[in-house]
Formats: structure tokens, C-alpha cells, sequence
């Protein structure tokens, strides 16, 4: 952690808030039903989520940001084929993401959504605009891609699964440095988001090439170098690379988060909850007395 003179930098926690809702739908059971009898355990569970993260860190500077652009990202038109391999969200799960939404602003926390840009552009921009005030970020989020935007400062953190991981930490996990992370999803590519990379260029592989290239711009422009390497394949991985150097490019489009997505405000300091909208919404969604214990006392941080 940085220090300013004997000041600690405060931490700005960004949340990768669409990942936590996939979980609790896919976990909780379907027993949890609202006011009109329609299922709500990913609201549930993001409610639980929510306030016992908010409990454990007592958050400042906090920001959700959901994924609302699955089949209309930027990302979309450079490459029809990105993500088109998922399977498109149940209707269920479409109704209980607005409401996750909705509760985290009843919580008094800042959420950012946007039709063109990923979550994952809404957090990297986020995250430049404090990184930039002098502030240590942490990203929350199961998805490598986001370990791309950690500093040396910084940490990425899947909550529930495991503890905050810094730069250190990050790339003794996935072999490469967080900033090598988007050259090394260029070359391995991405089935989940069906990023071809560079066919048979697995992830080992990648890791080599990294390791003794730099980045991906290095091994395209020393291709010729390759086949010197000494690990199996090198010959064929030096052919591959380079009648592949364009797919490995847009690849890297693909990957790469934007810093400057255009958004209309990045507040994202706690706020209180306003207590009387609280107890609607949980009406609302029928929470049994503890569930409204926990998210009152959320909201009062």
C-alpha cells in the first residue's frame, strides 16, 4: 500500500457487479420469491453479496458496474463473433439484474450501465479517473481480463473465493504481469468470449513468448526469432505467428479495456441510503427480517 506522508491513499473499490448477480441466480435457491410470487435469489444473493462487502471493507469510494451491452459493445462491430457463442440470459435473470441495480442505488451506491461499452470499460475508466487522484483501486471481479488495469498498488480481488490479490500475486497466478494480461488473451485467445487469438497458440505458449518478448508487438516484429526458441513447436509457433499477426491484433482490440469511455458523472462516494425507499423495495421483494437487517445497516455506512 502507497503512503502519503503519514496519510494512507484511500482505496476506491470498483465491482464488477454482473459476475456476483450470474453467481447468486446460479446458486441460490429458486424458493426466494417477491411480492408477486416471481423468483428473486439473484437479488437475494446479491443483496447478501452487497452488504456483507460493504460491512467487511466500510467502503468510501464504491461503484457497481452491470453489464448491459452484451450484444451491442463497440466490440460487437469490430467482430461480430465476440460473445456470440453464449447462451442469452434467461428472462428471469434479465427482470432480477434491474432489480440488483435498483438496490445497489437504494444502498446509496454509485451504479454505472452503458449500451456500447462493457462493464469492464465503465471499471477501467473509473478506475483511471482515481488512479489519476492518487488513489489505490481495487477491482472486484472473477475475470482476469480486469487484472489487466492493476498497478503496482492496486488489487484484484473475486470476493467470496479468495483474498485481494496485488501486482506480485497477480502474475505469479497467471504466469504473465497484469499488464502483459491483454497480449497474452491476444495470443491464447478467449473461448468464453470467443476471441480467436492465434490458432494453436496455447496458454503456455503465450507465457514463453511473453517472457522472452515483452509484448505482442515485439513478437510479431521478431517472429523470425522464434523458431530459435528452445521449447516444442517453436518452428511452427514462428509460422503461426506471423501468417496470424492480424487475427492476434484485433484480438488484442478485443481484450483491451477502454480508460475513456464517455460517462455522465463518476461519483462514486457512499452515500446513505434512504431508509423509507428501502423498506418499499424490500417489501417488494418479500426479504425475510434478517436480509432487512443486513441491508439496513448497509445503507447506514
Amino acid at each position: 500500500m502507497t503512503h502519503t506522508g503519514q496519510q494512507k491513499s484511500p482505496t476506491a473499490f470498483l465491482i464488477d457487479a454482473s459476475i456476483f448477480v450470474f453467481r447468486s441466480y446460479y446458486s441460490m435457491s429458486d424458493e426466494f420469491v417477491d411480492a408477486q410470487g416471481e423468483s428473486v435469489n439473484a437479488v437475494y444473493g446479491f443483496g447478501r453479496f452487497l452488504s456483507r462487502f460493504l460491512k467487511q471493507t466500510q467502503a468510501k469510494y464504491i461503484a457497481c458496474a452491470f453489464d448491459e451491452s452484451l450484444t451491442t459493445s463497440f466490440r460487437n462491430e469490430i467482430y461480430p463473433p465476440y460473445k456470440a457463442n453464449r447462451e442469452p440470459a434467461p428472462e428471469d435473470l434479465k427482470r432480477q439484474f434491474k432489480a440488483c441495480k435498483q438496490l445497489a442505488q437504494q444502498l446509496g451506491v454509485a451504479t454505472f450501465g452503458d449500451d456500447h461499452y462493457e462493464a469492464d470499460d465503465l471499471i477501467g475508466t473509473l478506475h483511471n479517473r482515481y488512479a489519476q487522484q492518487g488513489m489505490n483501486v481495487c477491482v472486484v471481479s472473477a475475470d482476469k481480463d480486469l487484472a489487466q488495469l492493476v498497478r503496482p498498488n492496486d488489487w484484484w480481488w473475486d470476493y467470496g473465493k479468495g483474498k485481494p490479490l496485488g501486482y506480485q500475486a497477480l502474475t505469479e497466478k497467471f504466469g504473465v504481469r497484469p499488464d502483459q494480461i491483454v497480449d497474452f488473451l491476444a495470443l491464447a485467445g478467449d473461448s468464453v468470449d470467443n476471441i480467436p487469438g492465434v490458432k494453436g497458440v496455447g496458454p503456455k505458449t503465450a507465457v514463453q513468448l511473453l517472457q522472452h518478448f515483452g509484448d505482442l508487438d515485439n513478437i510479431i516484429k521478431r517472429s523470425h526469432e522464434i523458431a530459435f526458441l528452445s521449447f516444442r513447436g517453436a518452428k511452427s509457433c514462428a509460422l503461426k505467428i506471423k501468417q496470424q499477426a492480424d487475427m492476434a491484433l484485433l484480438s488484442k482490440k478485443l481484450t483491451q479495456i477502454v480508460l475513456d469511455a464517455p460517462m455522465t458523472h463518476d461519483d462514486i462516494i457512499k452515500k446513505q441510503g434512504a431508509l423509507w425507499a428501502l423498506q418499499n423495495y424490500f417489501d417488494e421483494m418479500n426479504f425475510g427480517p434478517l436480509m432487512r437487517r443486513q441491508l439496513t445497516e448497509a445503507a447506514k455506512l
